[in-house]
């Protein structure tokens, strides 16, 4: 079960159906398994300092990555609160980069996930890996928002006709806790985010300049053209009330397109040309409206992939640019990236 960040494992006792926790409070928990004679349980534990392990009852049982991991200093998420758009409670993940000093102050990435019926987890990545980007000297915060997962069914279909405006409150106020931070410097502020969180990275760019720069990874652009163009067909009448012909007052209010004059950040977007979720010409539009308006703007294009990118060589790509846009635009000298 998905709880506040972290996937439990519970156990369910028959017929009284009284619930406990068999495993949890720490990490992602998952694929489990239960011996015949159902006294030993056996599952994949990961959090964001450790990559998938086998566990057997709460005890490490492989140990695959322990050699690789000896030498780096992970960092375990620190969660924090506030309170959000509809008076609701609202969490989010920081992390610290590594060698980090209290005295000093760091830039920050701000990440924006997808779905949007999606989560930051404790969790290890290989597309958004909290730890990498903290590695490059960034502090890192991840709040999950109105339209999450893990804060009750009535938290995750608030986001539904809601796209700009809850969501849009939740990270602005989880900002203004993370920049105040005594080890932040909320001059120097990035965000990123895919899919969903491309939509809102293309929505923050029209409505807030308190970053520096911005990073739209498979991004929802134009909402009436994205119900046009992808697979997901239910997707778009539930988010937006309708199809753009029936409902097109809503489609118009919470499209980035109709607030692109507004856009000064310099922005990276990156698409791909199997993406069947959100498709190209979303990417396409937004560069396009960013070179006219003249605000700095660069295109990563993936002839190979789809909404995710997966093979390891372009997933080197994306991570040696991604980064090197965020040190361009967030540290006075930027390290070449990993290519």
């Amino acid at each position: 079960v998905e709880e506040r960040g972290r996937d439990n494992i519970y156990r369910i006792d028959v017929p009284s159906f009284r619930r406990s926790v068999a495993v949890g409070n720490s990490g992602v928990n998952t694929d489990v398994s239960v011996a015949p004679d159902g006294k030993t349980l056996a599952y994949l534990h990961q959090s964001n300092t450790q990559p998938n392990e086998v566990w057997v009852s709460a005890r490490q049982l492989t140990h695959h990555n322990d050699q690789a991991l000896a030498s780096l200093d992970l960092r375990s998420l620190e969660q924090y609160g506030f309170v959000g758009a509809l008076g609701d409670s609202v969490f989010g993940w920081i992390l610290k980069p590594p060698a980090f000093d209290p005295a000093k102050r760091y830039p920050l990435v701000y990440l924006i996930h997808g779905g949007p019926q999606g989560a930051w987890t404790d969790y290890w990545g290989a597309r958004w890996n909290y730890a990498l980007f903290a590695s490059r000297g960034y502090v890192v915060a991840a709040v999950n928002f109105h339209g999450s997962t893990g804060y009750g069914q009535k938290f995750t279909d608030a986001i539904s006709q809601h796209w700009g405006d809850y969501p849009y409150e939740d990270l602005m106020k989880g900002l203004d806790v993370v920049a105040r931070l005594p080890y932040v410097d909320s001059t120097r502020m990035g965000a990123a985010g895919a899919s969903y969180g491309g939509y809102m990275i293309y929505w923050m760019a029209g409505h807030t300049t308190r970053f520096k720069t911005l990073v739209a990874h498979d991004g929802v652009f134009n909402a009436a053209s994205m119900a046009g163009t992808t697979e997901e067909l239910w997707f778009m009448d539930w988010e937006f009330g309708g199809t753009p012909y029936a409902n097109r007052a809503l489609y118009d209010k919470w499209s980035p397109l109709n607030f692109v004059q507004s856009w000064k950040t310099p922005i990276l977007i990156v698409h791909s040309q199997l993406d069947y979720r959100v498709d190209l010409s979303e990417g396409y539009q937004a560069f396009t409206a960013a070179k006219e308006l003249g605000v700095p703007a660069k295109f990563l294009y993936f002839p190979d992939e789809g909404h995710w990118v997966l093979k390891p060589r372009n997933r080197r790509l994306w991570w040696g640019t991604v980064l090197d846009w965020m040190d361009q635009y967030l540290k006075p000298q930027a390290p070449t990236g990993a290519r």
